[in-house]
């Protein structure tokens, strides 16, 4: 049974039975009315409108980071360097050891698929194997998964597979021991592209073997360019408050705005500042200012009650509001010694939340020191 923008019919394998669908390759095989099989496939879903072929989970249901994601190198937003010496292995149809350092939502697993696409055609998902190495980090995910992949002769007219390591940096020594004697043992069947935030937790054995990528954050006009087109894709109007914070939340992140834009869309077509800070649950700069503007001026009451309002009303959790916190620091209109001073305040007590102090005790001490920094600063 299918669906065309509110109205069910029924298409058989030959295409007889109801009516055809614009840009639909009617090849598969499906279940007739009287319930007897066509073929071994079943009824597929889908929404057609516009003229246009589209599944029935494209809408809300669908993730729009995967939906959106470049198919190809040429489409890959910003990086533009990493993406040249990428389509530079393509040309060659042959690549080295890789290793893609950076912080998340800047483009290492997509310039990893987009290659596997390049590089093997309509063969990459049989050439191409992801593991993500922070749910199977020990010795053993090397020695069963990743060998038995390795050792496998590559299909189609490939010459190698890939198999690509999502947070690489989170395997343990041992493992990654198991996996500099892989890297060797099967380089002319197989090779590595390694994924990782902080190329330091690689050991060097491995960092020797790969070709090193580095993946900076994005540019705001390269975030707001991407955005951009989502937003004509979901028929999205975006205004430019809306865009700011998104950005402001993201920080470089593009996987960070697409997700806030598609969360920020189930509110409504018309998307601005305040449905994007309402979605996110984040606290909006002017607030972050206002808390830090009260406990320099010592009025310690004052910012502690603004503080109570943003972990309840807005639900963050005190990391989240440190990080908030440390950023806003850097605007506040206050000579630089005295940031200097807030930063080292500030890191410390983000230390002792991620060692498990309790949230609140920490930042009410946070802002107990800003309040004695703040009254330092006026003596002086």
């Amino acid at each position: 049974m299918w669906s065309t923008c509110g109205r069910q019919v029924v298409v058989t394998a030959d295409g007889q039975s109801g009516e055809k669908w614009p840009g639909r390759d009617h090849s598969r095989g499906v279940r007739e009315q009287g319930g007897r099989t066509t073929s071994s496939e079943a009824l597929w879903p889908q929404r057609v409108c516009n003229h246009r072929a589209i599944p029935a989970s494209e809408s809300m249901e669908e993730v729009w980071v995967e939906k959106y994601r470049p198919a190809s190198l040429g489409d890959v937003v910003g990086q533009a360097d990493v993406v040249e010496r990428l389509k530079a292995y393509v040309r060659a149809k042959s690549m080295p050891h890789l290793l893609f350092a950076g912080p998340a939502g800047t483009g290492k697993t997509t310039c990893a698929i987009a290659l596997a696409r390049e590089l093997f055609g309509e063969h990459w998902r049989e050439n191409f194997h992801e593991l993500n190495a922070s749910d199977e980090r020990g010795i053993e995910v090397v020695r069963v998964k990743i060998k038995e992949f390795a050792r496998t002769a590559p299909l189609g007219a490939a010459d190698f597979k890939i198999i690509f390591l999502d947070e690489a940096d989170a395997l343990t020594d041992d493992a990654q021991s198991a996996l500099r004697r892989t890297m060797e043992r099967y380089t002319l069947t197989c090779r590595f592209i390694l994924s990782v935030n902080y190329s330091s937790k690689i050991i060097d054995p491995i960092q020797s073997r790969c070709a090193v990528f580095r993946f900076r954050p994005l540019k705001e006009e390269e975030v707001t360019s991407y955005l951009s087109r989502i937003a004509k894709g979901e028929g999205l109007k975006v205004e430019k408050s809306g865009t700011e914070a998104i950005l402001h939340l993201s920080g470089g992140d593009l996987r960070r705005a697409t997700n806030a834009l598609q969360v920020a869309a189930t509110l409504g077509k018309k998307i601005d500042d305040e449905t994007v800070y309402q979605t996110a649950s984040a606290a909006r700069p002017e607030e972050i200012k206002k808390l830090l503007d009260s406990a320099l001026a010592g009025d310690f009451t004052g910012a502690r009650d603004r503080l109570d309002k943003l972990l309840i009303d807005h639900g963050l959790a005190g990391e989240d509001l440190i990080r908030q916190i440390h950023r806003g620091i850097f605007d506040l209109a206050v000579p630089d010694d005295l940031k200097v001073a807030l930063i080292d305040r500030a890191g410390e007590v983000e230390f002792r939340l991620v060692e498990g102090s309790n949230d609140r005790i920490q930042l009410e001490a946070l802002l107990a020191q800003f309040a004695l920094l703040g009254g330092k600063g006026k003596k002086r």
